[in-house]
């Protein structure tokens, strides 16, 4: 009882407030919807900011370097299509003075607090302000939330996060600037890389199987079919069907690899090795990926240019 009612406090504040005290508007250069700040910082630095998932968070860290002090609700292993809000999480959102978060639904249960905090506090949904030509999405038109796993759309995402923090802190906007072009030349590089990466591996044999569909966006932009047991959610679990289509597919491509997702799961993956072999087909457990949340702070795989790294070289080395 006490804890529900500590939300209920927490809360209050953040729903509650007085009005936005200026607002500044920017028209983004590739046609997604004009980025909106309700009011411009007026404190001193650094900026607290909380970010939802280790990309955003990463995309924030480098285009505001020690301007800002970034909390991250969700790290290592975590869900984010599952997580539900908790008490440490409303603490992290009270103390912000601006707060982004990847949006298109990846944060799941918690988009209904985030939705609300945006008309008390600067709120950004970064994956929001693309260009909707650009998104893929499911059979039921949902929009795919996974954009980081192309390179290329989220550098975009990257331009878009530093257009905020200039419109947010126009007395720092230069150097945002600076440090959004000096980000988005090294993602440059790492698109260039990865796709020369993937295309070492032979046409017949470019087949991605992962736990679930995050991947289609990484499909698309580096020329490898991608199929996830699960769907673009780990909220709506695969069926047995589903399970048994999938392994008619690895048997008739004779698929060399699956791969493990380091947020989700591995029983799926397990169930499907074992049906291939049921078929006379040994499949090998590829390596881990990771999908919806980065490797350990502190670690390459911490930041989001690792993160990429070490998936492309855990495919490449199991599927070449």
């Amino acid at each position: 009882m006490w804890h529900r009612l500590l939300a209920v406090v927490l809360l209050l504040p953040l729903f509650t407030g007085v009005g936005c005290q200026r607002e500044t508007t920017g028209k983004h250069p590739t046609g997604g919807k004009p980025i909106v700040v309700s009011r411009t910082y007026q404190g001193s630095r650094p900026i607290k900011v909380t970010c939802t998932i280790g990309m955003v968070a990463d995309i924030v860290r480098n285009i505001g370097d020690d301007l800002v002090k970034i909390e991250q609700m969700l790290g290592e292993g975590s869900d984010p299509h599952t997580h539900i809000v908790t008490n440490a999480d409303l603490i992290m959102l009270d103390n912000a003075d601006i707060i982004f978060y990847s949006g298109l639904h990846l944060e799941g249960k918690m988009t209904d607090t985030l939705e609300r905090l945006a008309s008390k506090k600067p709120t950004f949904a970064v994956t929001e302000y693309l260009d909707a030509k650009q998104l893929l999405r499911d059979e039921h038109d949902h929009p795919d939330p996974h954009v980081w796993f192309d390179v290329e759309l989220w550098s975009d995402v990257a331009r878009i996060t530093g257009e905020v923090l200039a419109l947010y802190d126009p007395t720092n906007a230069d150097t945002y600037k600076k440090n959004t072009a000096a980000y988005r030349a090294e993602l440059s590089k790492l698109h260039e890389e990865t796709k020369t990466q993937i295309a070492t591996i032979p046409p017949d044999q470019r087949v991605l199987i992962t736990s679930h569909d995050a991947f289609r966006y990484f499909g698309r932009a580096y020329k490898i079919e991608v199929k996830g047991v699960q769907g673009i959610s780990t909220v709506t679990e695969a069926s047995l069907r589903e399970v048994n289509q999938l392994v008619d597919y690895i048997v008739a491509r004779k698929v060399k690899a699956i791969f493990a997702e380091s947020s989700v799961n591995q029983q799926n993956m397990e169930s499907l090795r074992q049906g291939c072999k049921s078929r006379g087909r040994d499949v090998a457990l590829g390596g881990e990926l990771f999908s919806d949340a980065m490797g350990k702070t502190g670690e390459p795989e911490g930041t989001y240019v690792g993160m990429i790294r070490h998936n492309v070289d855990t495919i490449v080395k199991a599927l070449r």
